[in-house]
């Protein structure tokens, strides 16, 4: 079949041939006419098979035919990271090119002057992360009267990971005469049934098993000992077909620290995770994109939305704790029916993890030995950089080292003249003593909830409440 017989707008056509593309996926034959006929659809296919084109190609036909009607935001997709509303984007852009249509993403990490313009304005299509986009929601910056289509991206993890209760915060205020897509490359018959919230009678196109990783990657695993592992890592690396590797941690902290031990090895690296800045992660991405560094370490909710061509090898350092988790990470490689490598680091501890992996993708990893490497165990070698206290951390604590020293030659400057302990005591901060009976302006306060603390209904710098994570 080709594109020309799923009833495509014109230009759109014209879009996808620009693109080289000449078939559509499987995925995209199944879901596209579902879509155009105005159904709810649950979509599950294996990564790397075409989803984002299976809901934009319709979606975008239907908007150029009511193209000239009153204008407003009349698409919002949902991902949850900003690595995926990058690559959305970057789709509809690509397959609307010939369109009148404007669109933009909200997410975190960035400035919000230009997103809440953006919403503001009801432009046609936004693409955004839950959290992001609530926050501005519930500053009534944005206005989704007009919508007609949600659709949700990597549902599994939006409606698994902690973004339900966003969702339905978000869901709630929008039209409820809409049409709602779901899609992911896994999808729990629990979740699915919660996605019932949110959907009308819908469709559901599965493309293969639920849990059945992509064909063309050939996958296995290495048992070693936790404290080998790094060295393992470098032994394979010394392979040149390793040319191009994604390397999965757990841990933030891991991600930085296994790169530092890798480039000491002379291995070129670049981390993605969720303390890195919007434009450390695309730099990051940019970087392995075009060969720059060899080696990607990642954790799994910043690697979401990870969309590069050529990827050798997908490494799991950390073994997945989720099997889930493990069908997303090793369909970062073998896409669009390439081939592909997954190695799986398992040490004595992860036993269990891989017995259920093993059940629920209904076949054996393969075990594999590294020739010429020793995998006795030896006691781990930590330096003060890679500990807990690493160098960022040591760079902090110098810094507010120097501020209260600052401080404290600051305060013995203004205080001229000896005070009665007491007086002291009070005017800790003020720098003068108050009057008899009087409390000193900038007193401590005496239960402890400073401005700016960390007690309940304080803020951070910015005005931002602790304890939510913004998109």
């Amino acid at each position: 079949m080709s594109f020309n017989a799923l009833n495509l707008d014109a230009n759109i056509l014209r879009a996808i041939a620009d693109a080289g593309y000449t078939e559509p996926t499987p995925i995209q034959t199944q879901a596209i006419p579902h879509i155009l006929s105005g159904h709810d659809m649950i979509g599950i296919a294996q990564t790397g098979t075409g989803k984002t084109a299976a809901f934009t190609l319709p979606i975008l036909t239907k908007l150029a035919a009511t193209d000239g009607q009153a204008r407003g935001t009349r698409v919002l997709v949902l991902a949850p990271t900003r690595e995926l509303v990058v690559q959305i984007e970057e789709n509809i852009r690509a397959y609307g090119k010939h369109l009148p249509l404007k669109m933009a993403t909200v997410f975190g990490g960035v400035g919000e002057h230009f997103q809440i313009k953006a919403l503001q304005a009801g432009l046609d299509i936004i693409v955004a992360t839950p959290g992001r986009l609530m926050d501005l929601m519930g500053r009534r910056y944005a206005d989704f009267t007009k919508l007609q289509y949600l659709v949700l991206d990597e549902a599994d993890r939006m409606l698994d990971m902690g973004f339900l209760p966003s969702i339905r915060t978000i869901v709630r205020s929008l039209p409820k005469q809409r049409q709602t897509l779901l899609f992911s490359a896994t999808l729990s018959r629990e979740i699915e049934g919660l996605t019932h919230e949110f959907q009308h009678s819908p469709k559901l196109v599965q493309i293969g098993r639920r849990s059945n990783p992509a064909e063309t990657v050939t996958q296995w695993a290495y048992e070693v000992p936790r404290s080998r592992k790094v060295a393992l890592l470098g032994h394979l690396l010394k392979e040149p077909t390793m040319n191009m590797v994604l390397v999965f941690v757990r841990m933030k902290h891991s991600a930085d620290r296994l790169a530092r031990q890798l480039e000491t090895h002379g291995v070129t690296c670049a981390t993605l995770h969720s303390n890195r800045s919007q434009n450390q992660r695309l730099r990051a991405l940019r970087d392995f994109k075009s060969g720059v560094v060899r080696v990607l370490v990642a954790t799994d909710i910043a690697a979401r939305g990870i969309d590069v061509d050529g990827i050798s090898h997908v490494v799991n350092f950390d073994f997945p704790m989720h099997s889930e988790d493990y069908v997303h990470r090793i369909g970062r490689t073998g896409r669009a029916h390439a081939v592909g490598d997954a190695i799986s680091f398992v040490t004595p501890e992860d036993h269990g993890e891989l017995r259920s992996l093993e059940r629920f993708i209904g076949r054996g990893l393969v075990r594999k030995k590294a020739e010429g490497f020793d995998y006795t165990d030896r006691p781990e070698v930590r330096t003060a950089g890679d500990s807990g206290q690493g160098r960022g951390q040591q760079q902090r604590s110098q810094q507010q080292h120097r501020a209260q020293q600052q401080h404290r030659t600051h305060r013995t400057q203004r205080v001229q003249q000896p005070q009665h302990p007491q007086q002291r005591e009070d005017s800790w901060q003020s720098g003068f003593a108050p009057e008899p009976g009087q409390r000193a302006s900038g007193q401590r306060p005496r239960s402890g909830n400073r401005p700016g603390g960390n007690a309940r209904g304080g803020e951070r710098p910015g005005g931002r409440p602790f304890g939510r994570t913004w998109g």
